[in-house]
């Protein structure tokens, strides 16, 4: 059996695209499509490599914290908490979601460049261990929130490091023109320091930095431990204070193609740990825990998508059209940045991909194309089309765009498979309306 992309991927003896045991076509038709499928098994592995890469090479000092923005609902919350993980999310609906899920607030750090006093409020009454503080006007705001509610709350601060990471523009986030976290270069990171060790209802733990996402090299992570160590140096040095943890944010990459070179997930922490070691020894600090918050590592991977093949129409000598019964409402991301996938015929897996299709949505948009001029084999009305690596930022990011339902959630596992979200209707769309 040929393996594709994921470990959770193969092509069984039907000549099937199968997932966790599971036959796609079997899936479509048992829960209809567009569906989205997630392998708890590949979830699993991954929450364990990341978990033993810190016991490996860090003595189990620090943690990794799943950024749900990547996919957020309550059962992926309880699958990475139970599997040790902690959990970040960047929004009130996300934070209620990992409430509801059970998670423990202790165990939630709270993130967003601009969370409403509302949101703010809600995390201090619920107890969510960490706030990472965004910008001056925030730490202001926490501060008089949590005066309000009696507390004092443990807090972080986001700080641009100036690093530029190789990846595309809308997914870079620590060069200094970031809308994200206080810049580090013009000394507003010292002061904004300066300021929460004043205040008395905030409790400063930790700094925290996030370069960027879907990075294949180590040294831009080892770059940034070194320069948000050298902060640490300078806070020890200024204000008498070691803080506690340094988080270094997440933005592992992962294979949507087999031109993706992806690293071993260890790699990072081995490299991002023999840094910190020497820094520390270096500057005269005790060792500060690590977080990471890997999101798209921990899903992307673990996600395909089913659609049905409806109209084909070929262009001679310009494109062909395959057409599916999903579209930018259930993955933007094509439309958005131009992001690359794997595409394949589950009910043909075994067949050569020697025909080049131009994969189009259904919605009433020039632009809702889930891949151009990518080879999948040859396609009939009715056939199952696969799309890969779809775990991460496609239900996240999913809309009722043209008042089409976004699809159910099915997860899969040893051969099992269960909803875990169900699938909107018609009467769902109009819910809300007045």
């Amino acid at each position: 059996m040929m393996r594709l992309l994921s470990p959770c991927l193969e092509i069984n003896e039907r000549g099937r695209l199968a997932i966790s045991g599971c036959d796609a076509v079997e899936l479509a038709g048992q829960y209809g499509t567009p569906l989205y499928v997630m392998s708890e098994d590949e979830v699993r592995r991954v929450c364990k490599s990341y978990v033993q890469s810190f016991q490996k090479f860090y003595g189990g000092h620090g943690r990794p914290i799943y950024a749900s923005k990547a996919f957020s609902c309550k059962e992926i919350y309880r699958i990475v908490v139970s599997e040790g993980l902690d959990v970040e999310v960047v929004s009130g609906g996300e934070l209620y979601t990992a409430l509801q899920a059970g998670v423990l607030p202790q165990h939630i750090h709270f993130q967003g460049n601009n969370k409403s006093a509302g949101e703010i409020a809600f995390a201090v009454e619920n107890g969510v261990g960490d706030i990472v503080v965004d910008s001056f006007s925030e730490l202001r705001l926490v501060e008089r929130i949590a005066e309000g509610n009696n507390a004092v709350v443990n807090i972080s601060l986001r700080i641009k490091p100036g690093i530029d990471a190789h990846t595309h523009d809308f997914i870079r986030t620590g060069q200094i023109d970031s809308k994200f976290g206080i810049d580090l270069a013009s000394g507003e990171a010292l002061e904004a320091v300066r300021q929460s060790l004043s205040l008395e209802h905030v409790s400063l733990k930790g700094l925290h930095c996030h370069i960027g996402s879907q990075i294949f090299e180590v040294e831009p992570f080892v770059h940034a431990a070194e320069v948000m160590l050298e902060l640490f140096g300078q806070v020890k040095s200024q204000f008498g204070v070691e803080l506690e943890h340094l988080n270094l944010g997440g933005g592992f990459g992962v294979r949507y193609t087999q031109r993706d070179d992806a690293l071993p997930y260890e790699s990072y922490m081995e490299a991002v740990s023999q840094m910190v070691h020497k820094k520390c020894k270096d500057l005269g600090l005790d060792q500060p825990e690590i977080y990471i918050e890997p999101g798209r590592s921990v899903v992307a991977e673990a996600g395909i998508t089913l659609y049905t093949v409806g109209a084909i129409k070929e262009i001679p000598g310009v494109r062909n059209y395959v057409s599916i019964d999903g579209g930018m409402f259930e993955n933007p991301r094509y439309a958005l940045y131009q992001a690359d996938y794997t595409c394949l015929l589950a009910n043909k897996a075994n067949a050569p991909a020697d025909y080049i299709a131009t994969v189009a949505g259904k919605c009433c948009e020039s632009g809702d194309l889930i891949q151009e001029h990518t080879p999948i084999q040859r396609p009939e009305e009715g056939d199952i089309l696969a799309v890969l690596t779809t775990g991460a930022y496609n239900y996240s990011m999913a809309s009722n765009y043209n008042r089409n339902p976004r699809p159910a959630c099915v997860m899969v596992s040893q051969g099992e498979s269960r909803i875990i979200i169900k699938g909107e209707t018609y009467e769902d769309l109009v819910r809300n309306d007045v």
